[in-house]
């Protein structure tokens, strides 16, 4: 079944990408951008500042994080998650898709306490919601990670290691999508948790 879709950060490493994917399956991609940035918007989508929709996706946020990034986590992350919970109830959207991170980790503390507010705040809306927790995505220009692919294989097999090494996976930018393609196109009748596990057996179901 098509969904109509209302993303934010539709012209970002990940929304680009994600609003392409929807589009080659027939949904209808309605993308908000800010004033000059209308030729980053990816073909196939409409360009609209705000309307009424059905599923609205929130991947809009500071891009490459960092520990030295704390107060942006604040003031875009979780400033941007909030007004567009906000607005997604206010509007009457059936289903709130939100891009958070896997928690908890022993680094990114910032990070991690602005995406959690923004779910706590989701949670309180009421609205139906697909929270997404990805840790690291790779892709182009995010590769740096494959060096420590040998070390999470050898984590993965340690009893005492085992969940948080697979809670605080890698994932790449075709596993991402994938899932959020299918959060799209399954949403859950209250709401459901899409952690690394899941992110990755997404991709799987539809390779």
């Amino acid at each position: 079944m098509a969904e109509s879709v209302f993303i934010t950060g539709g012209t970002g490493y990940i929304g680009r990408r994600v609003v392409e994917a929807l589009g080659s399956r027939g949904h209808g991609v309605r993308a908000l951008v800010r004033r000059g940035s209308e030729g980053k918007a990816p073909k196939g989508c409409e360009i609209v500042v705000g309307d009424p929709f059905d599923t609205f996706l929130q991947l809009l946020g500071v891009p490459h994080p960092s520990p030295a990034k704390a107060q942006q986590f604040i003031d875009i992350d979780l400033k941007s998650a909030t007004e567009s919970i906000g607005a997604a109830s206010a509007a009457g959207a059936a289903h709130f898709v939100y891009v958070s991170v896997a928690q908890p980790a022993p680094v990114m503390q910032a990070y991690q306490q602005a995406r959690g507010q923004a779910e706590r705040t989701l949670n309180l809306s009421g609205l139906r919601r697909t929270i997404v927790r990805p840790w690291y995505v790779l892709g182009p220009g995010h590769r740096w990670p494959y060096v420590l692919l040998p070390v999470y294989w050898t984590l993965e097999r340690i009893p005492s290691t085992r969940e948080s090494a697979l809670r605080l996976g890698l994932v790449t930018i075709d596993q991402i999508v994938a899932a959020l393609v299918e959060a799209v196109e399954n949403p859950p009748e209250r709401e459901r948790i899409v952690g690394v596990s899941e992110i990755r057996a997404a991709a799987h179901r539809r390779s």
